[in-house]
This record gives C-alpha cells, sequence and structure tokens, in this order.
C-alpha cells in the first residue's frame, strides 16, 4: 500500500464470497480505516475475512460532512478503504463524492478491482457489449426520469437499467412503450447468487411473463440498442412527411448551395442525389 495518506476502493462481492479478491482483502486488513456504506452488512464480510480494521460509516445521506472527515484522515496520513454493500464503490453506489474530495486535496485515489453487476450482467446477457450505456436505476423525479427515458429512446448502444423486483412490472410495461414490445432484452436476476438466473426475451414477452410470474430478487436489464438501420428508417419516415421543398430550405437556409443541399436531403432519404434533382425539375414545369 502507498506510504502516505491514499484512498483505496475496494470491489467487494454482489452475492457470492468466493468472488472477494485476495488482493481486497489484503487491503482491508492493512488499511488504517473501512468507511462501509451499512456496518452491519458489511460487518459480516469482514468477520468472514477476519477483517478487524476499524470501520466507519459512509453513505448517501452523510457521504458529504463524512467524506470531509476522510478527507482530513487521509491528509494526516492515514490510508482508507471504501467498501459498499455489495460491488464497486461509486457505480450507483456512495464512492463519487470522496474520490471528487480526494482529488481536490491532492489525496492518491486506488482502484481495487472486482465484482459490478453491470459488466456481470452486459457480458452474460448475450447482446452486444462492445458499447453500452448503462443508466443504474431510474430517477425517481418525475421530469428527470422523462429526460432520462426521452434520451435512451434512440440509444444505439447496449443500455443496462438496475431494478427492485417491487418495481420491475411497473419498469417493463413502461419500457415497453418507450423501445416497443419486439425490443429484445435480458432479464438478469439474482447475479453470482444461488438462484441466478437470465432470460432473454422481448419486452412484450417479458410483459406477459411477469403477468403470470412474481418477480423475485434483484434485477439487471440489459437492452438491445436501437439497430442503426431502424434509426435510418425512421429518419427516413420523419422526412417523408415532409415535402420536398421544405426540406431543401432547412438546408438552403444554412448556406447550403442548391447542389449540396439536394445532396443532403437525397442522404435523409435514401434516395439518389438524381431522384432529389428530377422530383424538383418536375414540379418546376
Amino acid at each position: 500500500m502507498d506510504s502516505e495518506g491514499a484512498l483505496y476502493l475496494v470491489a467487494t462481492p454482489i452475492g457470492n464470497l468466493e468472488d472477494m479478491t485476495f488482493r481486497a482483502v489484503r487491503v482491508l486488513k492493512e488499511a488504517d480505516l473501512i468507511a462501509a456504506e451499512d456496518t452491519r452488512t458489511s460487518g459480516i464480510l469482514l468477520k468472514h475475512f477476519e477483517v478487524h480494521t476499524p470501520v466507519t460509516s459512509y453513505h448517501e445521506f452523510n457521504k458529504i460532512e463524512k467524506a470531509d472527515y476522510l478527507v482530513s484522515e487521509m491528509l494526516a496520513g492515514k490510508k482508507v478503504a471504501c467498501i459498499t454493500d455489495a460491488g464497486t464503490p461509486g457505480i450507483s453506489d456512495p464512492g463519487e463524492e470522496l474520490v471528487k474530495k480526494c482529488y481536490e486535496s491532492g489525496i492518491k485515489v486506488y482502484s481495487v478491482p472486482g465484482p459490478a453487476a453491470c459488466i456481470a450482467a452486459v457480458t452474460s446477457s448475450g447482446l452486444s457489449c462492445r458499447r453500452f450505456a448503462f443508466e443504474a436505476f431510474l430517477p425517481k423525479d418525475k421530469k428527470e426520469h422523462e429526460r432520462v427515458l426521452s434520451e435512451i429512446k434512440n440509444e444505439t448502444r447496449t443500455i443496462i437499467i438496475y431494478e427492485a423486483p417491487h418495481h420491475l412490472k411497473k419498469t417493463l410495461d413502461e419500457l415497453s412503450g418507450v423501445f416497443g414490445p419486439d425490443r429484445r432484452l435480458t432479464l438478469c436476476r439474482e447475479l453470482t447468487k444461488k438462484f441466478e438466473e437470465k432470460m432473454q426475451m422481448t419486452f412484450g414477452e417479458a410483459v406477459d411473463f411477469y403477468k403470470e410470474n412474481e418477480p423475485r430478487g434483484e434485477y439487471v436489464l440489459v437492452i438491445e440498442g436501437k439497430s442503426k438501420q431502424e434509426a435510418i428508417e425512421e429518419k427516413q419516415q420523419a422526412f417523408s412527411a415532409m415535402t420536398l421543398e421544405e426540406h431543401m430550405k432547412i438546408y438552403t437556409d444554412q448556406g447550403l448551395s442548391e447542389k449540396d443541399a439536394m445532396k443532403a436531403v437525397a442522404k435523409d432519404r435514401g434516395v439518389t442525389k438524381r431522384d432529389i434533382y428530377s422530383e424538383l425539375k418536375t414540379k418546376d414545369r
């Protein structure tokens, strides 16, 4: 470990204790202080791995003032390990605010990598994981909730969303309306635990399934992004509702020449520049 005061973000198991790394156990034992999201939950983990380092609470409701305290301890030379109830600190869990304050104070930050539900879900989903957008839990605030849904509606990357069992049915209904009943997703339940389950289906099938079955456990929804072909077809459909003259005016108003405007319009509509030229000339007669 660093000889000076430093912060260590230590990932902990999301269900299976065997996912705890040797390095994570060592860092927790060698730290001067452990900042835990829930001292009772973390107490079980620390007892299992025979970690006797002092523990203090660091959670969503004290993350500002407690971060100041932890920074002062690190500035005094102490090594602080930050852990959450499960997974990687800062990923939909406390940790981000503390990291920011460490950077502001010139304190070194180290990541001790390990389990993260979003990574476990997307890599085992059977959907594309080359590019993905992590949304965590959808916002509770109505306006923010609507803003996020409007943004992800046209997302072409794979989308990852967390959801609790008592909200799952409502969320599936809502997302089916946003993405359409034919969009594919993989529902990942109880990752790394005894009853781990993954089901790949469409939103329509998922909604029907949970009309007959009660959701159990924590869920990660891995949603297929909009295909490029679908995005192109929707764009072309939107432009087809516009007259050719109106469409041309969009580009000529931007300062494009008539020739370049025709080229842009042709691309928008999925036709050739010759087609646009011919139609415009026909209307001029």
